[in-house]
């Protein structure tokens, strides 16, 4: 944990944030999962504290990835747009049911000349965001293609996927449902959340985020206990006449081929 840099009170989540819509949610409990509460109240979140999670953030040019990420991180809206040339990031710093938890926000270009380069730097995310505009369709139809550049780089059974609609205030109401119908499809076709945001008005952004940093950190500390109940099945006892050793526990040898 960094003690120099203590959470923002506005960056506590104390409890499971609810979905956008639960035709497309990854889940639609209203608390985390009942190991992880436990975990963090007996403080057995193991190395969590100490993780920073990887968020990667693609999509089309100008969609307003690095928007999105300004109005959270920043809570700025800049209107001379400048394109992300290769990639850029910000760190956020959590604290979630008492542990502290950092996501690294990889804002990535969506010029076809930098996606090599935005590529390089795909790997080992624990979750991937896929940023398309409300107002172009054709930017939806390609969400596909930057979720399967994203999939080659990552395990598709360890990432947490999301779906997010930006410029909603661009929408009228009746634009913006024809298009929320196609979104919700697509995001049900990849099993991803989806959630349609505002940069400008700010209109679900913290909302979103916080959705993104509480279920990578359920995952985390599912993740870190399955490791450590793992580290425990090889163990074997080691019975010594010394009575302070009797339950002393040490790696199980695998044997040679050939003895």
């Amino acid at each position: 944990m960094n003690i120099l840099a203590p959470v923002r009170r506005d960056r506590v989540i104390t409890d499971l944030p609810p979905c956008f819509r639960k035709e497309a949610a990854l889940h639609t409990r209203s608390s985390f999962h009942p190991t992880v509460s436990s975990a963090c109240q007996e403080q057995r979140t193991g190395t969590v504290g100490f993780k920073i999670s990887k968020i990667i953030v693609v999509g089309d040019l100008s969609v307003g990835k690095t928007c999105l990420i300004n109005r959270f991180c920043k809570d700025t809206f800049d209107k001379n747009y400048k394109a992300t040339i290769g990639v850029d990031f910000e760190m956020e710093r959590f604290e979630v049911l008492g542990v502290p938890f950092s996501l690294q926000l990889w804002d990535t270009a969506g010029q076809e000349r930098f996606k090599c380069i935005a590529s390089t730097y795909y790997r080992g995310a624990q979750a991937i965001v896929i940023v398309f505009d409300v107002n172009d369709v054709a930017s939806l139809e390609h969400t596909r293609q930057w979720l399967a550049d994203a999939l080659k780089e990552n395990d598709p059974s360890n990432v947490i996927l999301f779906l997010v609609g930006s410029k909603k205030d661009l929408s009228t109401p009746a634009q913006y449902n024809l298009m929320e119908k196609d979104a919700l499809k697509v995001a049900q076709e990849m099993q991803a959340e989806y959630w349609a945001v505002s940069s400008l008005t700010g209109e679900n952004v913290r909302d979103f985020f916080f959705r993104v940093a509480a279920l990578t950190f359920e995952s985390s500390v599912l993740a870190e206990l399955e490791r450590s109940s793992a580290r425990r099945i090889g163990d074997t006892v080691r019975i010594s006449s010394n009575e302070s050793d009797l339950y002393l526990s040490a790696p199980r040898k695998k044997p040679k081929c050939c003895q």
